[in-house]
This record gives structure tokens, sequence and C-alpha cells, in this order.
């Protein structure tokens, strides 16, 4: 077999859909809670009314308020197959979503969304990292996990080119770990947050 047969045969990884949200769904979800909400059935899957307003610090009856907001703009789902008439199971559908839809960046109230949902997701990020800095490492010393956290941060002085071919690049690898080990169960499995922050710094 030549090189370039192997080359051809080698499986590209698979990459979720991109769903670009229009302006309803947009606005369905900028709200502190429901960003949060959906957040956490992203990094955690599956969960209920209750579950998340424990989680939440609110109650049961305001968080089923926002899962039937989310789930209006199919943002989110019912699990068919899981809980009762009283306990509803919800989920977030598989695959990447995007707020970059240009329509609705061009009106003031798109914008103004948009901002709501980034501020809260990395308000949220930005918690969940001091956390792990002032208790997690410690919870890890010793463990498994001890040596396997990375935080790093570096520049570097590129064109606009070059780094869209290293945000290309580290989306691709990012996308295949998610694909690879997104159904993975175990005692030793845990959910982990993945950041990716690549942008120009002001002149």
């Amino acid at each position: 077999m030549t090189e370039k047969q192997t080359q051809e045969k080698t499986p590209t990884p698979a990459v979720s859909a991109e769903r670009v949200l229009d302006a309803g769904a947009l606005r369905a979800l900028a709200h502190p809670i429901r960003v949060q909400i959906y957040d956490i059935l992203s990094q955690y899957g599956a969960q209920t009314a209750s579950s998340l307003a424990e989680r939440l610090g609110e109650s049961s009856g305001s968080t089923s308020y926002h899962l039937r907001a989310l789930a209006k703009h199919d943002l989110i789902r019912e699990v068919r197959d899981r809980g009762t008439a009283r306990e509803r199971w919800w989920e977030r559908p598989r695959g990447m979503v995007s707020l970059g839809d240009p329509a609705v960046m061009r009106t003031p109230s798109g914008r103004a969304a948009s901002q709501i949902v980034l501020t809260e997701t990395l308000n949220r990020r930005h918690q969940q990292l001091m956390e792990f800095v002032s208790r997690g490492a410690e919870h890890a010393a010793g463990g498994p996990w001890e040596e396997t956290p990375m935080i790093s941060t570096a520049t570097a002085r590129l064109t606009a080119g070059q780094l869209g071919e290293l945000a290309a690049e580290i989306s691709v690898i990012i996308s295949d770990y998610v694909e690879r080990y997104r159904d993975q169960n175990g005692d030793d499995v845990r959910p982990v947050t993945i950041r990716a922050d690549i942008f120009p710094l002001p002149d």
C-alpha cells in the first residue's frame, strides 16, 4: 500500500453539525438561569427540574418554567424513555451551537441577547475555573487526576490567516475527542470542560 493510499483511507474526525440560533431561540436563551440550565445539561447530561433546582438554588417551579421556554425553541428536549408524568427528564440535543447569525447580529435586540448569553456563559466558565484553582487541585492531589489538568496561556505573533489555521486545527482535535468519548461511562470517568480561547489582542 502506498503512502497516498494510506492517507486516503485515514478516517476524518467526525464533526457535529452546527446549529446557528435564530432570533427567537437566541432571545429564549438570553436569561441568566436559562444559560446556566443549558450549560448544566451540556456538561452533566440529562436533568430534571428538581435536580436543576438543587444545583442552582432555585425552586423546581422556576426551573420547570425555564425548561419549557428552552424546549419551545428546541434548545432542549424531553427524554421520552425516562422519568414519569410528574418527574420529566430533559437533555440538550447534540451538536455545536453558534450565536453568529448575521441577520440577527444586525439588530440591536439580537446583539443584546447575544451579549447576555456570552457574558453568562463566560462568567460560569470563569467561576468553574476559579473553583478548581481554589479547591479542585487539592481534591486531585495524589490521585490519577493530579497531573492531567492543563491551565496554559501563550502569546504568538500571527497573521489573520495563521490565527484561522490554528483555531481550525484545535477545533478538529476537540471535536474528535468529543465524538469519541461523549457517551463514555465508568467509575473513573468525570465531566471535563475543554476551553479554547483564541483571539487577537488590541494594538
